[in-house]
């Protein structure tokens, strides 16, 4: 069996694609990988939040994946939308990375009581930065984890803000200055994990067999209670929502909430539910955050964008 493989063509997109293609190899499964460039990927100096939410690193995939040109589309979880077009879905999630963000420096240690400047485009990060670090500065930065870092050297911000998954992967722990704790920076639902997204018209059986080979069945109760919670939301790269669900045993523990953008308010609420319940905790988290005054923070961050 062959399958062909879409995905962006920035080196940890590739490494993605290069994990997903290993395993199907190794599972004796022909395999060809498709490079395919995104609205994200060629709009490099405006923030994600100001091109639009939704499809920024999927758009030109999902088209190629609707035609049967490509037969699966690698994403990183935290980038894929929370609402699919119809006729898409995500099969499998790969096992998750350590979620935490994380602060890449040339220097070796970063004091985050200290005035300093951030590299970073995610309204969640920035807005977290306001309410506990209000006196840390931010700046824009897009562009892959390379391009990023020689902004950094260049002198554009002392460190940038990224997620641990995406650094590790390409093999820049050494640059890792400081690892933020959850507790504050409750990570972008999805952090941390390889999804695969497939077209309805992909066969039964190849569906089988990426269920199979690529799903980590941990990993998907948690993303699937984390989508369930950020569908409901409505929200997208553009709103500071966060989530992430833990399986304790047959349940899921699950923290999420929303944050204003400057950083004032910020609402968080704790669940757990049995795992097989998955969705259904990640609408409920969603109606408690609206009720608890999310609804109201909502509707101002949507009017401020």
């Amino acid at each position: 069996m062959k399958f062909r493989i879409g995905t962006r063509g920035s080196k940890l997109a590739l490494w993605q694609a290069y994990f997903v293609q290993n395993r199907l190899e190794r599972a004796g499964h022909e395999t060809e990988i498709v490079i395919i460039e995104t609205k994200g990927d060629k709009i490099l100096d405006v923030s994600i939040s100001k091109i639009g939410s939704k499809g920024v690193f999927t758009e030109e995939i999902e088209a190629q994946l609707a035609t049967g040109a490509i037969d699966i589309a690698v994403h990183s979880a935290k980038d894929m939308q929370s609402k699919l077009p119809e006729g898409f879905e995500l099969i499998a999630f790969s096992k998750r990375e350590k979620v935490n963000d994380v602060i890449v420096s040339h220097n070796s240690k970063v004091d985050l009581q200290q005035p300093i400047t951030l590299g970073t485009s995610s309204t969640r990060r920035i807005a977290t930065l306001k309410h506990y670090y209000p006196h840390i500065k931010t700046v824009d930065i897009r562009g892959n984890l390379q391009t990023r870092i020689k902004k950094m050297e260049e002198g554009l911000c002392d460190a940038i803000l990224l997620a641990y998954a995406g650094v590790h992967r390409m093999e820049y722990d050494d640059k890792i200055a400081h690892t933020l704790s959850t507790k504050e920076f409750i990570p972008a639902v999805g952090q941390g994990s390889i999804a695969i997204e497939v077209h309805q018209n992909l066969s039964e059986d190849k569906k089988q067999v990426l269920r199979y080979t690529l799903n980590d069945k941990k990993t998907e109760y948690c993303l699937i209670a984390e989508r369930a919670y950020l569908k409901y939301m409505d929200g997208g790269c553009s709103i500071p929502v966060f989530g992430l669900a833990t399986l304790q045993g047959s349940s899921i523990e699950m923290e999420a909430g929303i944050i204003s953008l400057d950083g004032q308010t910020r609402i968080a609420i704790k669940l757990t539910e049995e795992a097989a319940e998955a969705e259904k905790l990640g609408i409920l988290m969603a109606k408690q955050v609206l009720k608890a005054g999310g609804d109201k923070i909502l509707k101002e961050i949507k009017q401020q964008l």
